[in-house]
């Protein structure tokens, strides 16, 4: 049995695979979605590594987060016309709901928003700010990247996926509020 080697070589000439086999430059529009994609699930990898061992549910959730993102990452990697879609978890309407979800609990454990804030406080929570910001610039890509394949007669999952990070933002900033609360850190607030 051979060992996979982590290194290729093939992307030495400025070019990459897309999940669906084709070559593409490495600044293509869908190449830079899906490293956005991967940046927000490698931070919340760090706001994970901050929170306690005692907030199990969040932790899981977060775990469940990434599985998505990898999940939303292939989709990104993925050409709407090929064959390869057929054997992509879907990203569904319920997802977005489950976000939904998630945010009324975390909020309803918060005292009312009534200023600005500003990232800060934990790490745990300013490390969630940051990947509210990444999840907002990686939404934005794939809203452009929606917007290019608008002509596409294919079913896009873009819609969904650009809902799902949308609230998966709000899941962040909720989630940042959340974890200074828990580290009996106050809000930085904005004066």
């Amino acid at each position: 049995m051979s060992v996979m080697k982590i290194y290729t070589r093939s992307g030495d000439r400025g070019k990459t695979s897309l999940f669906s086999g084709e070559r593409v430059e490495k600044h293509h529009l869908r190449v830079e979605t899906y490293g956005d994609a991967d940046e927000l699930n490698s931070v919340i990898g760090v706001v994970i590594a901050y929170l306690p061992d005692a907030n199990k549910k969040i932790r899981e959730e977060l775990s469940v987060i990434q599985t998505n993102l990898l999940q939303i990452g292939a989709w990104l990697a993925t050409t709407p016309q090929a064959d390869v879609q057929s054997a992509l978890a879907e990203i569904t309407d319920d997802m977005v709901t489950g976000l939904e979800q998630a945010i009324d609990r975390l909020e309803a454990r918060l005292t009312p928003l009534k200023n600005f804030i500003l990232p800060g406080g934990h790490p745990s929570s300013a490390f969630a700010h940051v990947a509210r910001t990444v999840c907002r610039r990686t939404e934005r890509r794939v809203v452009q990247l929606a917007l290019q394949e608008e002509t596409s007669k294919t079913q896009s999952p873009l819609k969904t996926i650009q809902a799902y990070l949308n609230r998966l933002s709000d899941y962040l900033f909720v989630l940042a509020r959340y974890c200074n609360k828990i580290h009996n850190h106050q809000d930085v607030l904005w004066k």
